[in-house]
Formats: structure tokens, sequence, C-alpha cells
């Protein structure tokens, strides 16, 4: 198949094309590289079944000949770059997604939403299934990345009902891995990058809230399960393993053969208290669980950090 991967340049996307390219389809990377990252692609460069498009998703998208299938994984992600670029979050979950859909429908194509845990806010269920509603503060500094990505799911299902464009949404969970940005804010890259350095590792809060870590490998793996199957969706994609922000701290330490100390910064407005996916649907429809152990996960992502600067 042709393929277009939108953000493609960006972490989970660049691993998304690489996935499809073993598995013999075309694949068109689309990027405005605000948070992606030409070195995450630049392996495929010279590839006749790869091309790279430098495009902002927000405007009228051409892409010449046949298109089967889009998956719309343009947006900032991290607390870091969607507070640092609010507006153009929730142009790219308005109307990136909106362009993207536009797109499908003009190519008969299926069209994947890369939604996000984020729409549960601070969830008063736990652990959140589908059919939570989420518990998100819309004027919240969160809320442009939250509220993006609601609409956008909105969005998807009115062009299903109306359009009947065929499409699916997957709400991910933390995912982690080689091709982070180092300061991208998230806790993995995070520790990671502070073990290394021998710097104390900073956790916000007293470190109870949780978080559940999927490597990217796996969520790859959902994705294209999840496009590939009859499910519309919502399915949730992540690890339902949970450990506090304090245990993971010390986990990190214990694994870099560090005795980092641990500081204490302030919480977030905001900030979740717990996060952990019920994966019973993907487990039932897609056959699909996280196969990736945290250790040998994190392993791989410091082996990743070891060979840059952090």
């Amino acid at each position: 198949m042709r393929i277009l991967v939108t953000g493609g340049a960006g972490f989970i996307g660049s691993h998304l094309c690489d996935r499809l390219l073993q598995t013999g389809h075309y694949v068109v990377a689309l990027d405005n590289l605000i948070t992606g990252s030409v070195d995450n692609i630049a392996h495929l460069a010279g590839r006749r079944d790869f091309k790279f498009i430098h495009h902002d998703v927000t405007e009228f998208i051409f892409i010449q000949g046949a298109i089967d299938c889009v998956f719309h994984l343009a947006s900032p992600a991290s607390p870091a770059d969607y507070l640092a670029y609010p507006i153009q979050t929730l142009k790219v979950g308005a109307l990136g997604t909106h362009k993207a859909l536009g797109l499908a429908k003009e190519k008969s194509a299926c069209f994947l939403l890369a939604s996000t845990s984020e729409v549960y806010g601070d969830p008063t269920e736990h652990p959140q299934s589908e059919d939570y509603w989420g518990n998100v503060n819309p004027v919240g500094p969160r809320g442009v990345y939250d509220e993006a990505k609601r609409f956008a799911e909105a969005l998807t299902f009115a062009y299903h009902r109306y359009h009947g464009v065929d499409v699916k949404i997957a709400r991910i969970f933390n995912t982690y891995g080689p091709r982070m940005r180092a300061d991208d804010g998230r806790v993995v890259p995070a520790f990671v990058c502070q073990v290394l350095r021998d710097e104390p590792l900073t956790v916000f809060g007293d470190g109870s809230q949780t978080r559940s870590f999927c490597y990217v490998s796996d969520t790859v793996e959902a994705l294209v399960r999840l496009m590939q199957s009859e499910i519309t969706g919502p399915v949730n994609v992540g690890n339902p393993d949970e450990m506090t922000i304090l245990e993971f701290a010390e986990f990190v330490r214990k694994l870099g053969g560090k005795d980092s100390r641990i500081v204490h910064r302030e919480l977030p407005k905001d900030d979740p208290k717990v996060r952990r996916p019920d994966i019973s649907l993907a487990r039932e429809k897609l056959g699909w669980q996280p196969e990736v152990g945290l250790e040998e996960g994190i392993k791989r992502t410091m082996d990743y950090f070891r060979g840059m600067v952090c």
C-alpha cells in the first residue's frame, strides 16, 4: 500500500515509517519539523519507497497519486512542547485533523488518529477504559493538548458518520524509546539523561503519581494492527504495568548503576495523579499486548542516549 504518515519525522512517527517500510509498503512522511527532526528519518534518505515532504498539516495537503491509508500522528506530544506551542497544538488537533481527514476522504483511504491518554485528563476512573469520558480542565495549561485531541476524536467520528470514511482511533499512553528528544520534558529521557550525566533526578511533587510505560515498538505494532482491523475505536494502546514516578526514578538510577540523588520540585498544574490503561479491548480484538519489558526497554533507551550528548 501507499501510506501517508503525518508527523513522520517525530518520535513515534519515524518508528512507524520504519515498520511500514519493513513490511513492503510505500511511505510518504509529512512533517513541519517543529518538534520532529530529519535526523529521525535520515537513514531512509534515498530509498525509492520513501518520500519526505516538509509541510504543515494545518495547511491544505496535496499528495499526487493514490493513498491507501493515513496515519495522523502530527502534534506536539510532550508537556514542554505543547506548553511552548499552545496555539499550534490546538491548530493541529483541529485544522490538521480536518485537512488529514479531507485527504483520506478524497483518496478513499482508511484513517487512523493517534489520540492520547490525556483525553482522560486527571482521571476519576482507574484504570482507564475506552468508555470513560474523562476529567479534563479545558482552561488549564494542559487543556491545549487534551482538548485538541478530544476535538480531533470528535471530528474523526463526524467524518466517519457523515462521509463514511473508514476511521480508527488509538489512545496512546506513555510511550518511550530511542529518538525521543533529551529536552522534550518527558520523564523517561529526563531521568535517563540525568543518570547518564550524574545529575540529581528531578521528581515533581512527592512522586506518588503513577504512570505506565510502553516501549515504542510495541506501540507501533498496536497502531499497525489497529489499522488492519475492523475496529473503529477508540482503543487504548499502552502498558498496564503501573508504577509511581518515585519508584521509576529509583528503577532508572539502579539500572544506570548510579546513586543519583532525587530532588523534588513543585507539581505542575493539572498533572494526572494516576495513569494506567485497561487494554482488554486491544487484547481481545487485536491480539495485542506489550512484549518489551521495562528493564529491556530502558536499557535500549539508555544505549541510544549514550550514543549522543544528552
